[in-house]
């Protein structure tokens, strides 16, 4: 007992919180009460432990005296270091070494979702919590179904993470493939779910995110009841769902607390925006520029007549004017929202009064750079809109070399690109290519929920009839 303790002493050197106190039960007998004071809380070490502690003289069957509510023994002493940097409080005597869990309160409580905002549906989200975050999908998932395979990652952070799924309808596969990835990290510290993003996307080549990462728990537990996987992180705020499909990105949850009749125009608008948001700036430049005839004699003289006091070239033009766009969009990202409204009246300034009135800009340049900004703003996943970024500049390029031409090049590029994606060896365009009608009308169209019965095939292949309505 006193190598353990002199030894932890060593290891714990210049670490002003590590506590370590001596409790006389007898006489004859001493018990080394062991912890981390910023990551306890005092009350229930004083509860749990000390005060009954202090009622026995026999310590040898201390498992029985202490009513801590998650006891274990530990068997091997180098455990003693996870369980102490992990919230619990260590005790040593002569024949036992056991781990108390008293961990401090050191997360907020569960407010509203900020990136994803609710409209209709419940308005909980995740916390820094590993606990909590699973208790939140737990409240909605009711079933011994339900399983949790827990990994620690990171030699220094000793980080929990578990991989969930509905063993009925989640593919055993899946869970392989991931359980494998993730055992191969080896990292200093996992932080937050970013590191396994990073490590589980590595084959993926793309700017198109294949991780749907969420602070919602309804999203996550309809992403597990259709068979998918999530992954949750200790410290993030964030669960992972897996797989995940470019479909997935146009598909809010909102979208499920609404009448399918209204949802499908709405769909609809979406996947029309994510087209506009890329190819309209080439679009413009392509018109001005090679294909004149497809416009208007009068509109196009109109056009010429705005731009004849601006010295740029048309591209050079608008892609300063989307340049300035996402600046704008990076600083209201990053500032508190106090300053969000005199970012927005500034930039309004400087793009809508004073660069037309100095002829930097034409007032056309302004129109389709600011359609391209407000139908990008749409889609709330940052990932998302740094992918309609890249592709926006590629088909801009495209244009001012090749015109429409240039515009047909750069969409066979995106559908040669995201046709040959895999989201855990799930073809990342479904369900349009390969075309599964079922997801279909699940995630681009709304069908009614009383004839949505069956699960798609792209996710599981098992226990397909998720309900019957009559």
């Amino acid at each position: 007992m006193n190598k353990i303790v002199a030894r932890l002493k060593e290891e714990f050197t210049n670490v002003p919180d590590f506590k370590v106190k001596e409790i006389k039960v007898s006489i004859f007998k001493t018990v080394y009460v062991i912890f981390i004071e910023t990551v306890c809380s005092s009350d229930k070490i004083n509860d749990y432990i000390l005060k009954n502690l202090t009622k026995y003289d026999n310590a040898n069957n201390l498992n029985s005296n202490l009513p801590g509510p998650v006891t274990i023994e530990i068997k091997n002493a180098d455990e003693i270091e996870f369980y102490l940097t992990n919230g619990f409080a260590v005790i040593i005597n002569d024949k036992t070494i056991l781990a108390i869990e008293v961990k401090a309160d050191l997360t907020r409580s569960i407010s509203t979702s900020m990136r994803e905002p609710s409209l209709l549906g419940p308005e909980d989200s995740f916390t820094e919590n590993y606990q909590t975050n699973m208790g939140l999908i737990k409240r909605r998932i009711k079933t011994n179904a339900f399983k949790s395979e827990e990994i620690v990652m990171g030699r220094k952070s000793k980080t929990q993470i578990s991989i969930n799924y509905l063993d009925d309808i989640a593919k055993n596969e899946n869970v392989q493939i991931i359980k494998e990835k993730l055992n191969k990290i080896d990292v200093d510290g996992v932080l937050d779910c970013g590191t396994i993003i990073h490590y589980l996307e590595s084959e993926n080549r793309t700017v198109f995110p294949t991780i749907k990462r969420t602070e919602r728990p309804d999203l996550a537990a309809t992403a597990l009841l259709e068979g998918k996987i999530v992954i949750m992180t200790d410290t993030s705020p964030f669960a992972l769902i897996l797989p995940t499909f470019l479909a997935d990105f146009i598909n809010p949850i909102n979208d499920n607390y609404v009448k399918s009749v209204n949802v499908s125009f709405v769909k609809i608008l979406r996947i029309l925006s994510f087209i506009l948001s890329m190819v309209t700036p080439g679009l413009f430049i392509a018109i001005i520029n090679y294909n004149q005839e497809t416009i208007p004699s009068s509109l196009l003289i109109n056009f010429s007549m705005q731009r004849s006091g601006v010295p740029f070239p048309s591209i050079v033009e608008l892609i300063m004017l989307l340049i300035i766009c996402d600046i704008l969009r990076e600083s209201d990202l990053r500032f508190p929202s106090n300053f969000g409204s005199a970012i927005s009246v500034l930039g309004a300034l400087i793009i809508g009064d004073a660069a037309v009135n100095a002829g930097l800009v034409s007032p056309i340049a302004i129109i389709v750079s600011s359609f391209t900004f407000i139908t990008s703003l749409i889609f709330t996943e940052l990932e998302i809109n740094n992918a309609l970024r890249y592709y926006r500049y590629l088909f801009l390029f495209f244009a001012a070399f090749f015109g429409l031409y240039g515009i047909f090049l750069g969409m066979i590029l995106f559908l040669i690109n995201v046709i040959s994606i895999k989201s855990l060896n799930s073809p990342y365009f479904a369900p349009i290519a390969p075309f599964n009608k079922n997801y279909f009308m699940q995630t681009l169209l709304k069908k009614k929920d009383i004839n949505h019965t069956k699960r798609s095939n792209l996710i599981t292949d098992k226990n397909m009839t998720r309900g019957r309505f009559s």
